[in-house]
């Protein structure tokens, strides 16, 4: 079995869906990840999604949208949401495109923080060579390839441990040598980069260190 990885996005802001581009704007909560998603013979969609912080602003955006049927969220600092709503003709086509058998979809899907989003489908080379052929015939939507190759079930498995956010900035700390020895970057210099403020650069790469060490000796 061979993996795709695809970034999918739109033109301007990047987001699929209106909704998204409401819940991208709102800074004091982040979307992390969609573990499930389901086309619904009505052309609705069925979706859960994890998010962490302000929970309260999220509720507020879901009820104000018009694009939402109904929503349940549950949990505290890092929460679940299931969700159904209307979907956008930009994620229709995605989600059409994609429903094949031969195809599958390696959840979690990464929310990138350009609202654009990271998508894993698994499948033989054919299989996936064709799919590709769908996604960039004429669609109301953008692509680029990330990656491809043979599929290892757990080759991502500890980067899912990992928000969008604590990603962006451990990311960001190899790319500028933080971790080089000696040492080639501060947490001042990653927060530069980011636009966030050094100790909450602390704070994110303590927690990724914390999950990904106890993941690894546990």
């Amino acid at each position: 079995m061979r993996y795709l990885t695809l970034r999918a996005g739109a033109e301007g802001s990047n987001t699929l869906h209106p909704l998204g581009d409401a819940l991208r704007a709102a800074p004091s909560f982040s979307r992390e990840a969609i573990h499930h998603v389901e086309l619904l013979d009505d052309g609705t969609v069925l979706m859960l999604a994890e998010g962490s912080g302000d929970q309260a602003t999220y509720v507020e955006i879901m009820q104000e949208s018009p694009h939402v049927h109904d929503f349940l969220v549950s949990g505290s600092e890092r929460w679940m949401a299931v969700s159904h709503f209307e979907l956008s003709p930009a994620t229709k086509q995605l989600m059409k495109r994609a429903d094949r058998p031969e195809v599958v979809i390696d959840t979690p899907i990464q929310i990138n923080s350009d609202g654009s989003l990271r998508i894993t489908y698994l499948g033989d080379e054919s299989a996936l060579q064709t799919l590709f052929n769908s996604m960039t015939d004429d669609a109301p939507f953008q692509i680029e390839v990330l990656e491809t190759g043979s599929y290892t079930p757990d080759q991502h498995s500890l980067t899912r441990l990992l928000t969008t956010r604590q990603r962006d900035v451990l990311e960001v700390a190899i790319d500028i040598g933080y971790y080089e020895m000696p040492r080639q970057a501060t947490h001042d210099d990653i927060a530069d980069h980011l636009g966030i403020a050094p100790t909450t650069v602390g704070e994110h790469l303590r927690k990724v260190e914390r999950r990904v060490f106890t993941a690894i000796v546990r």
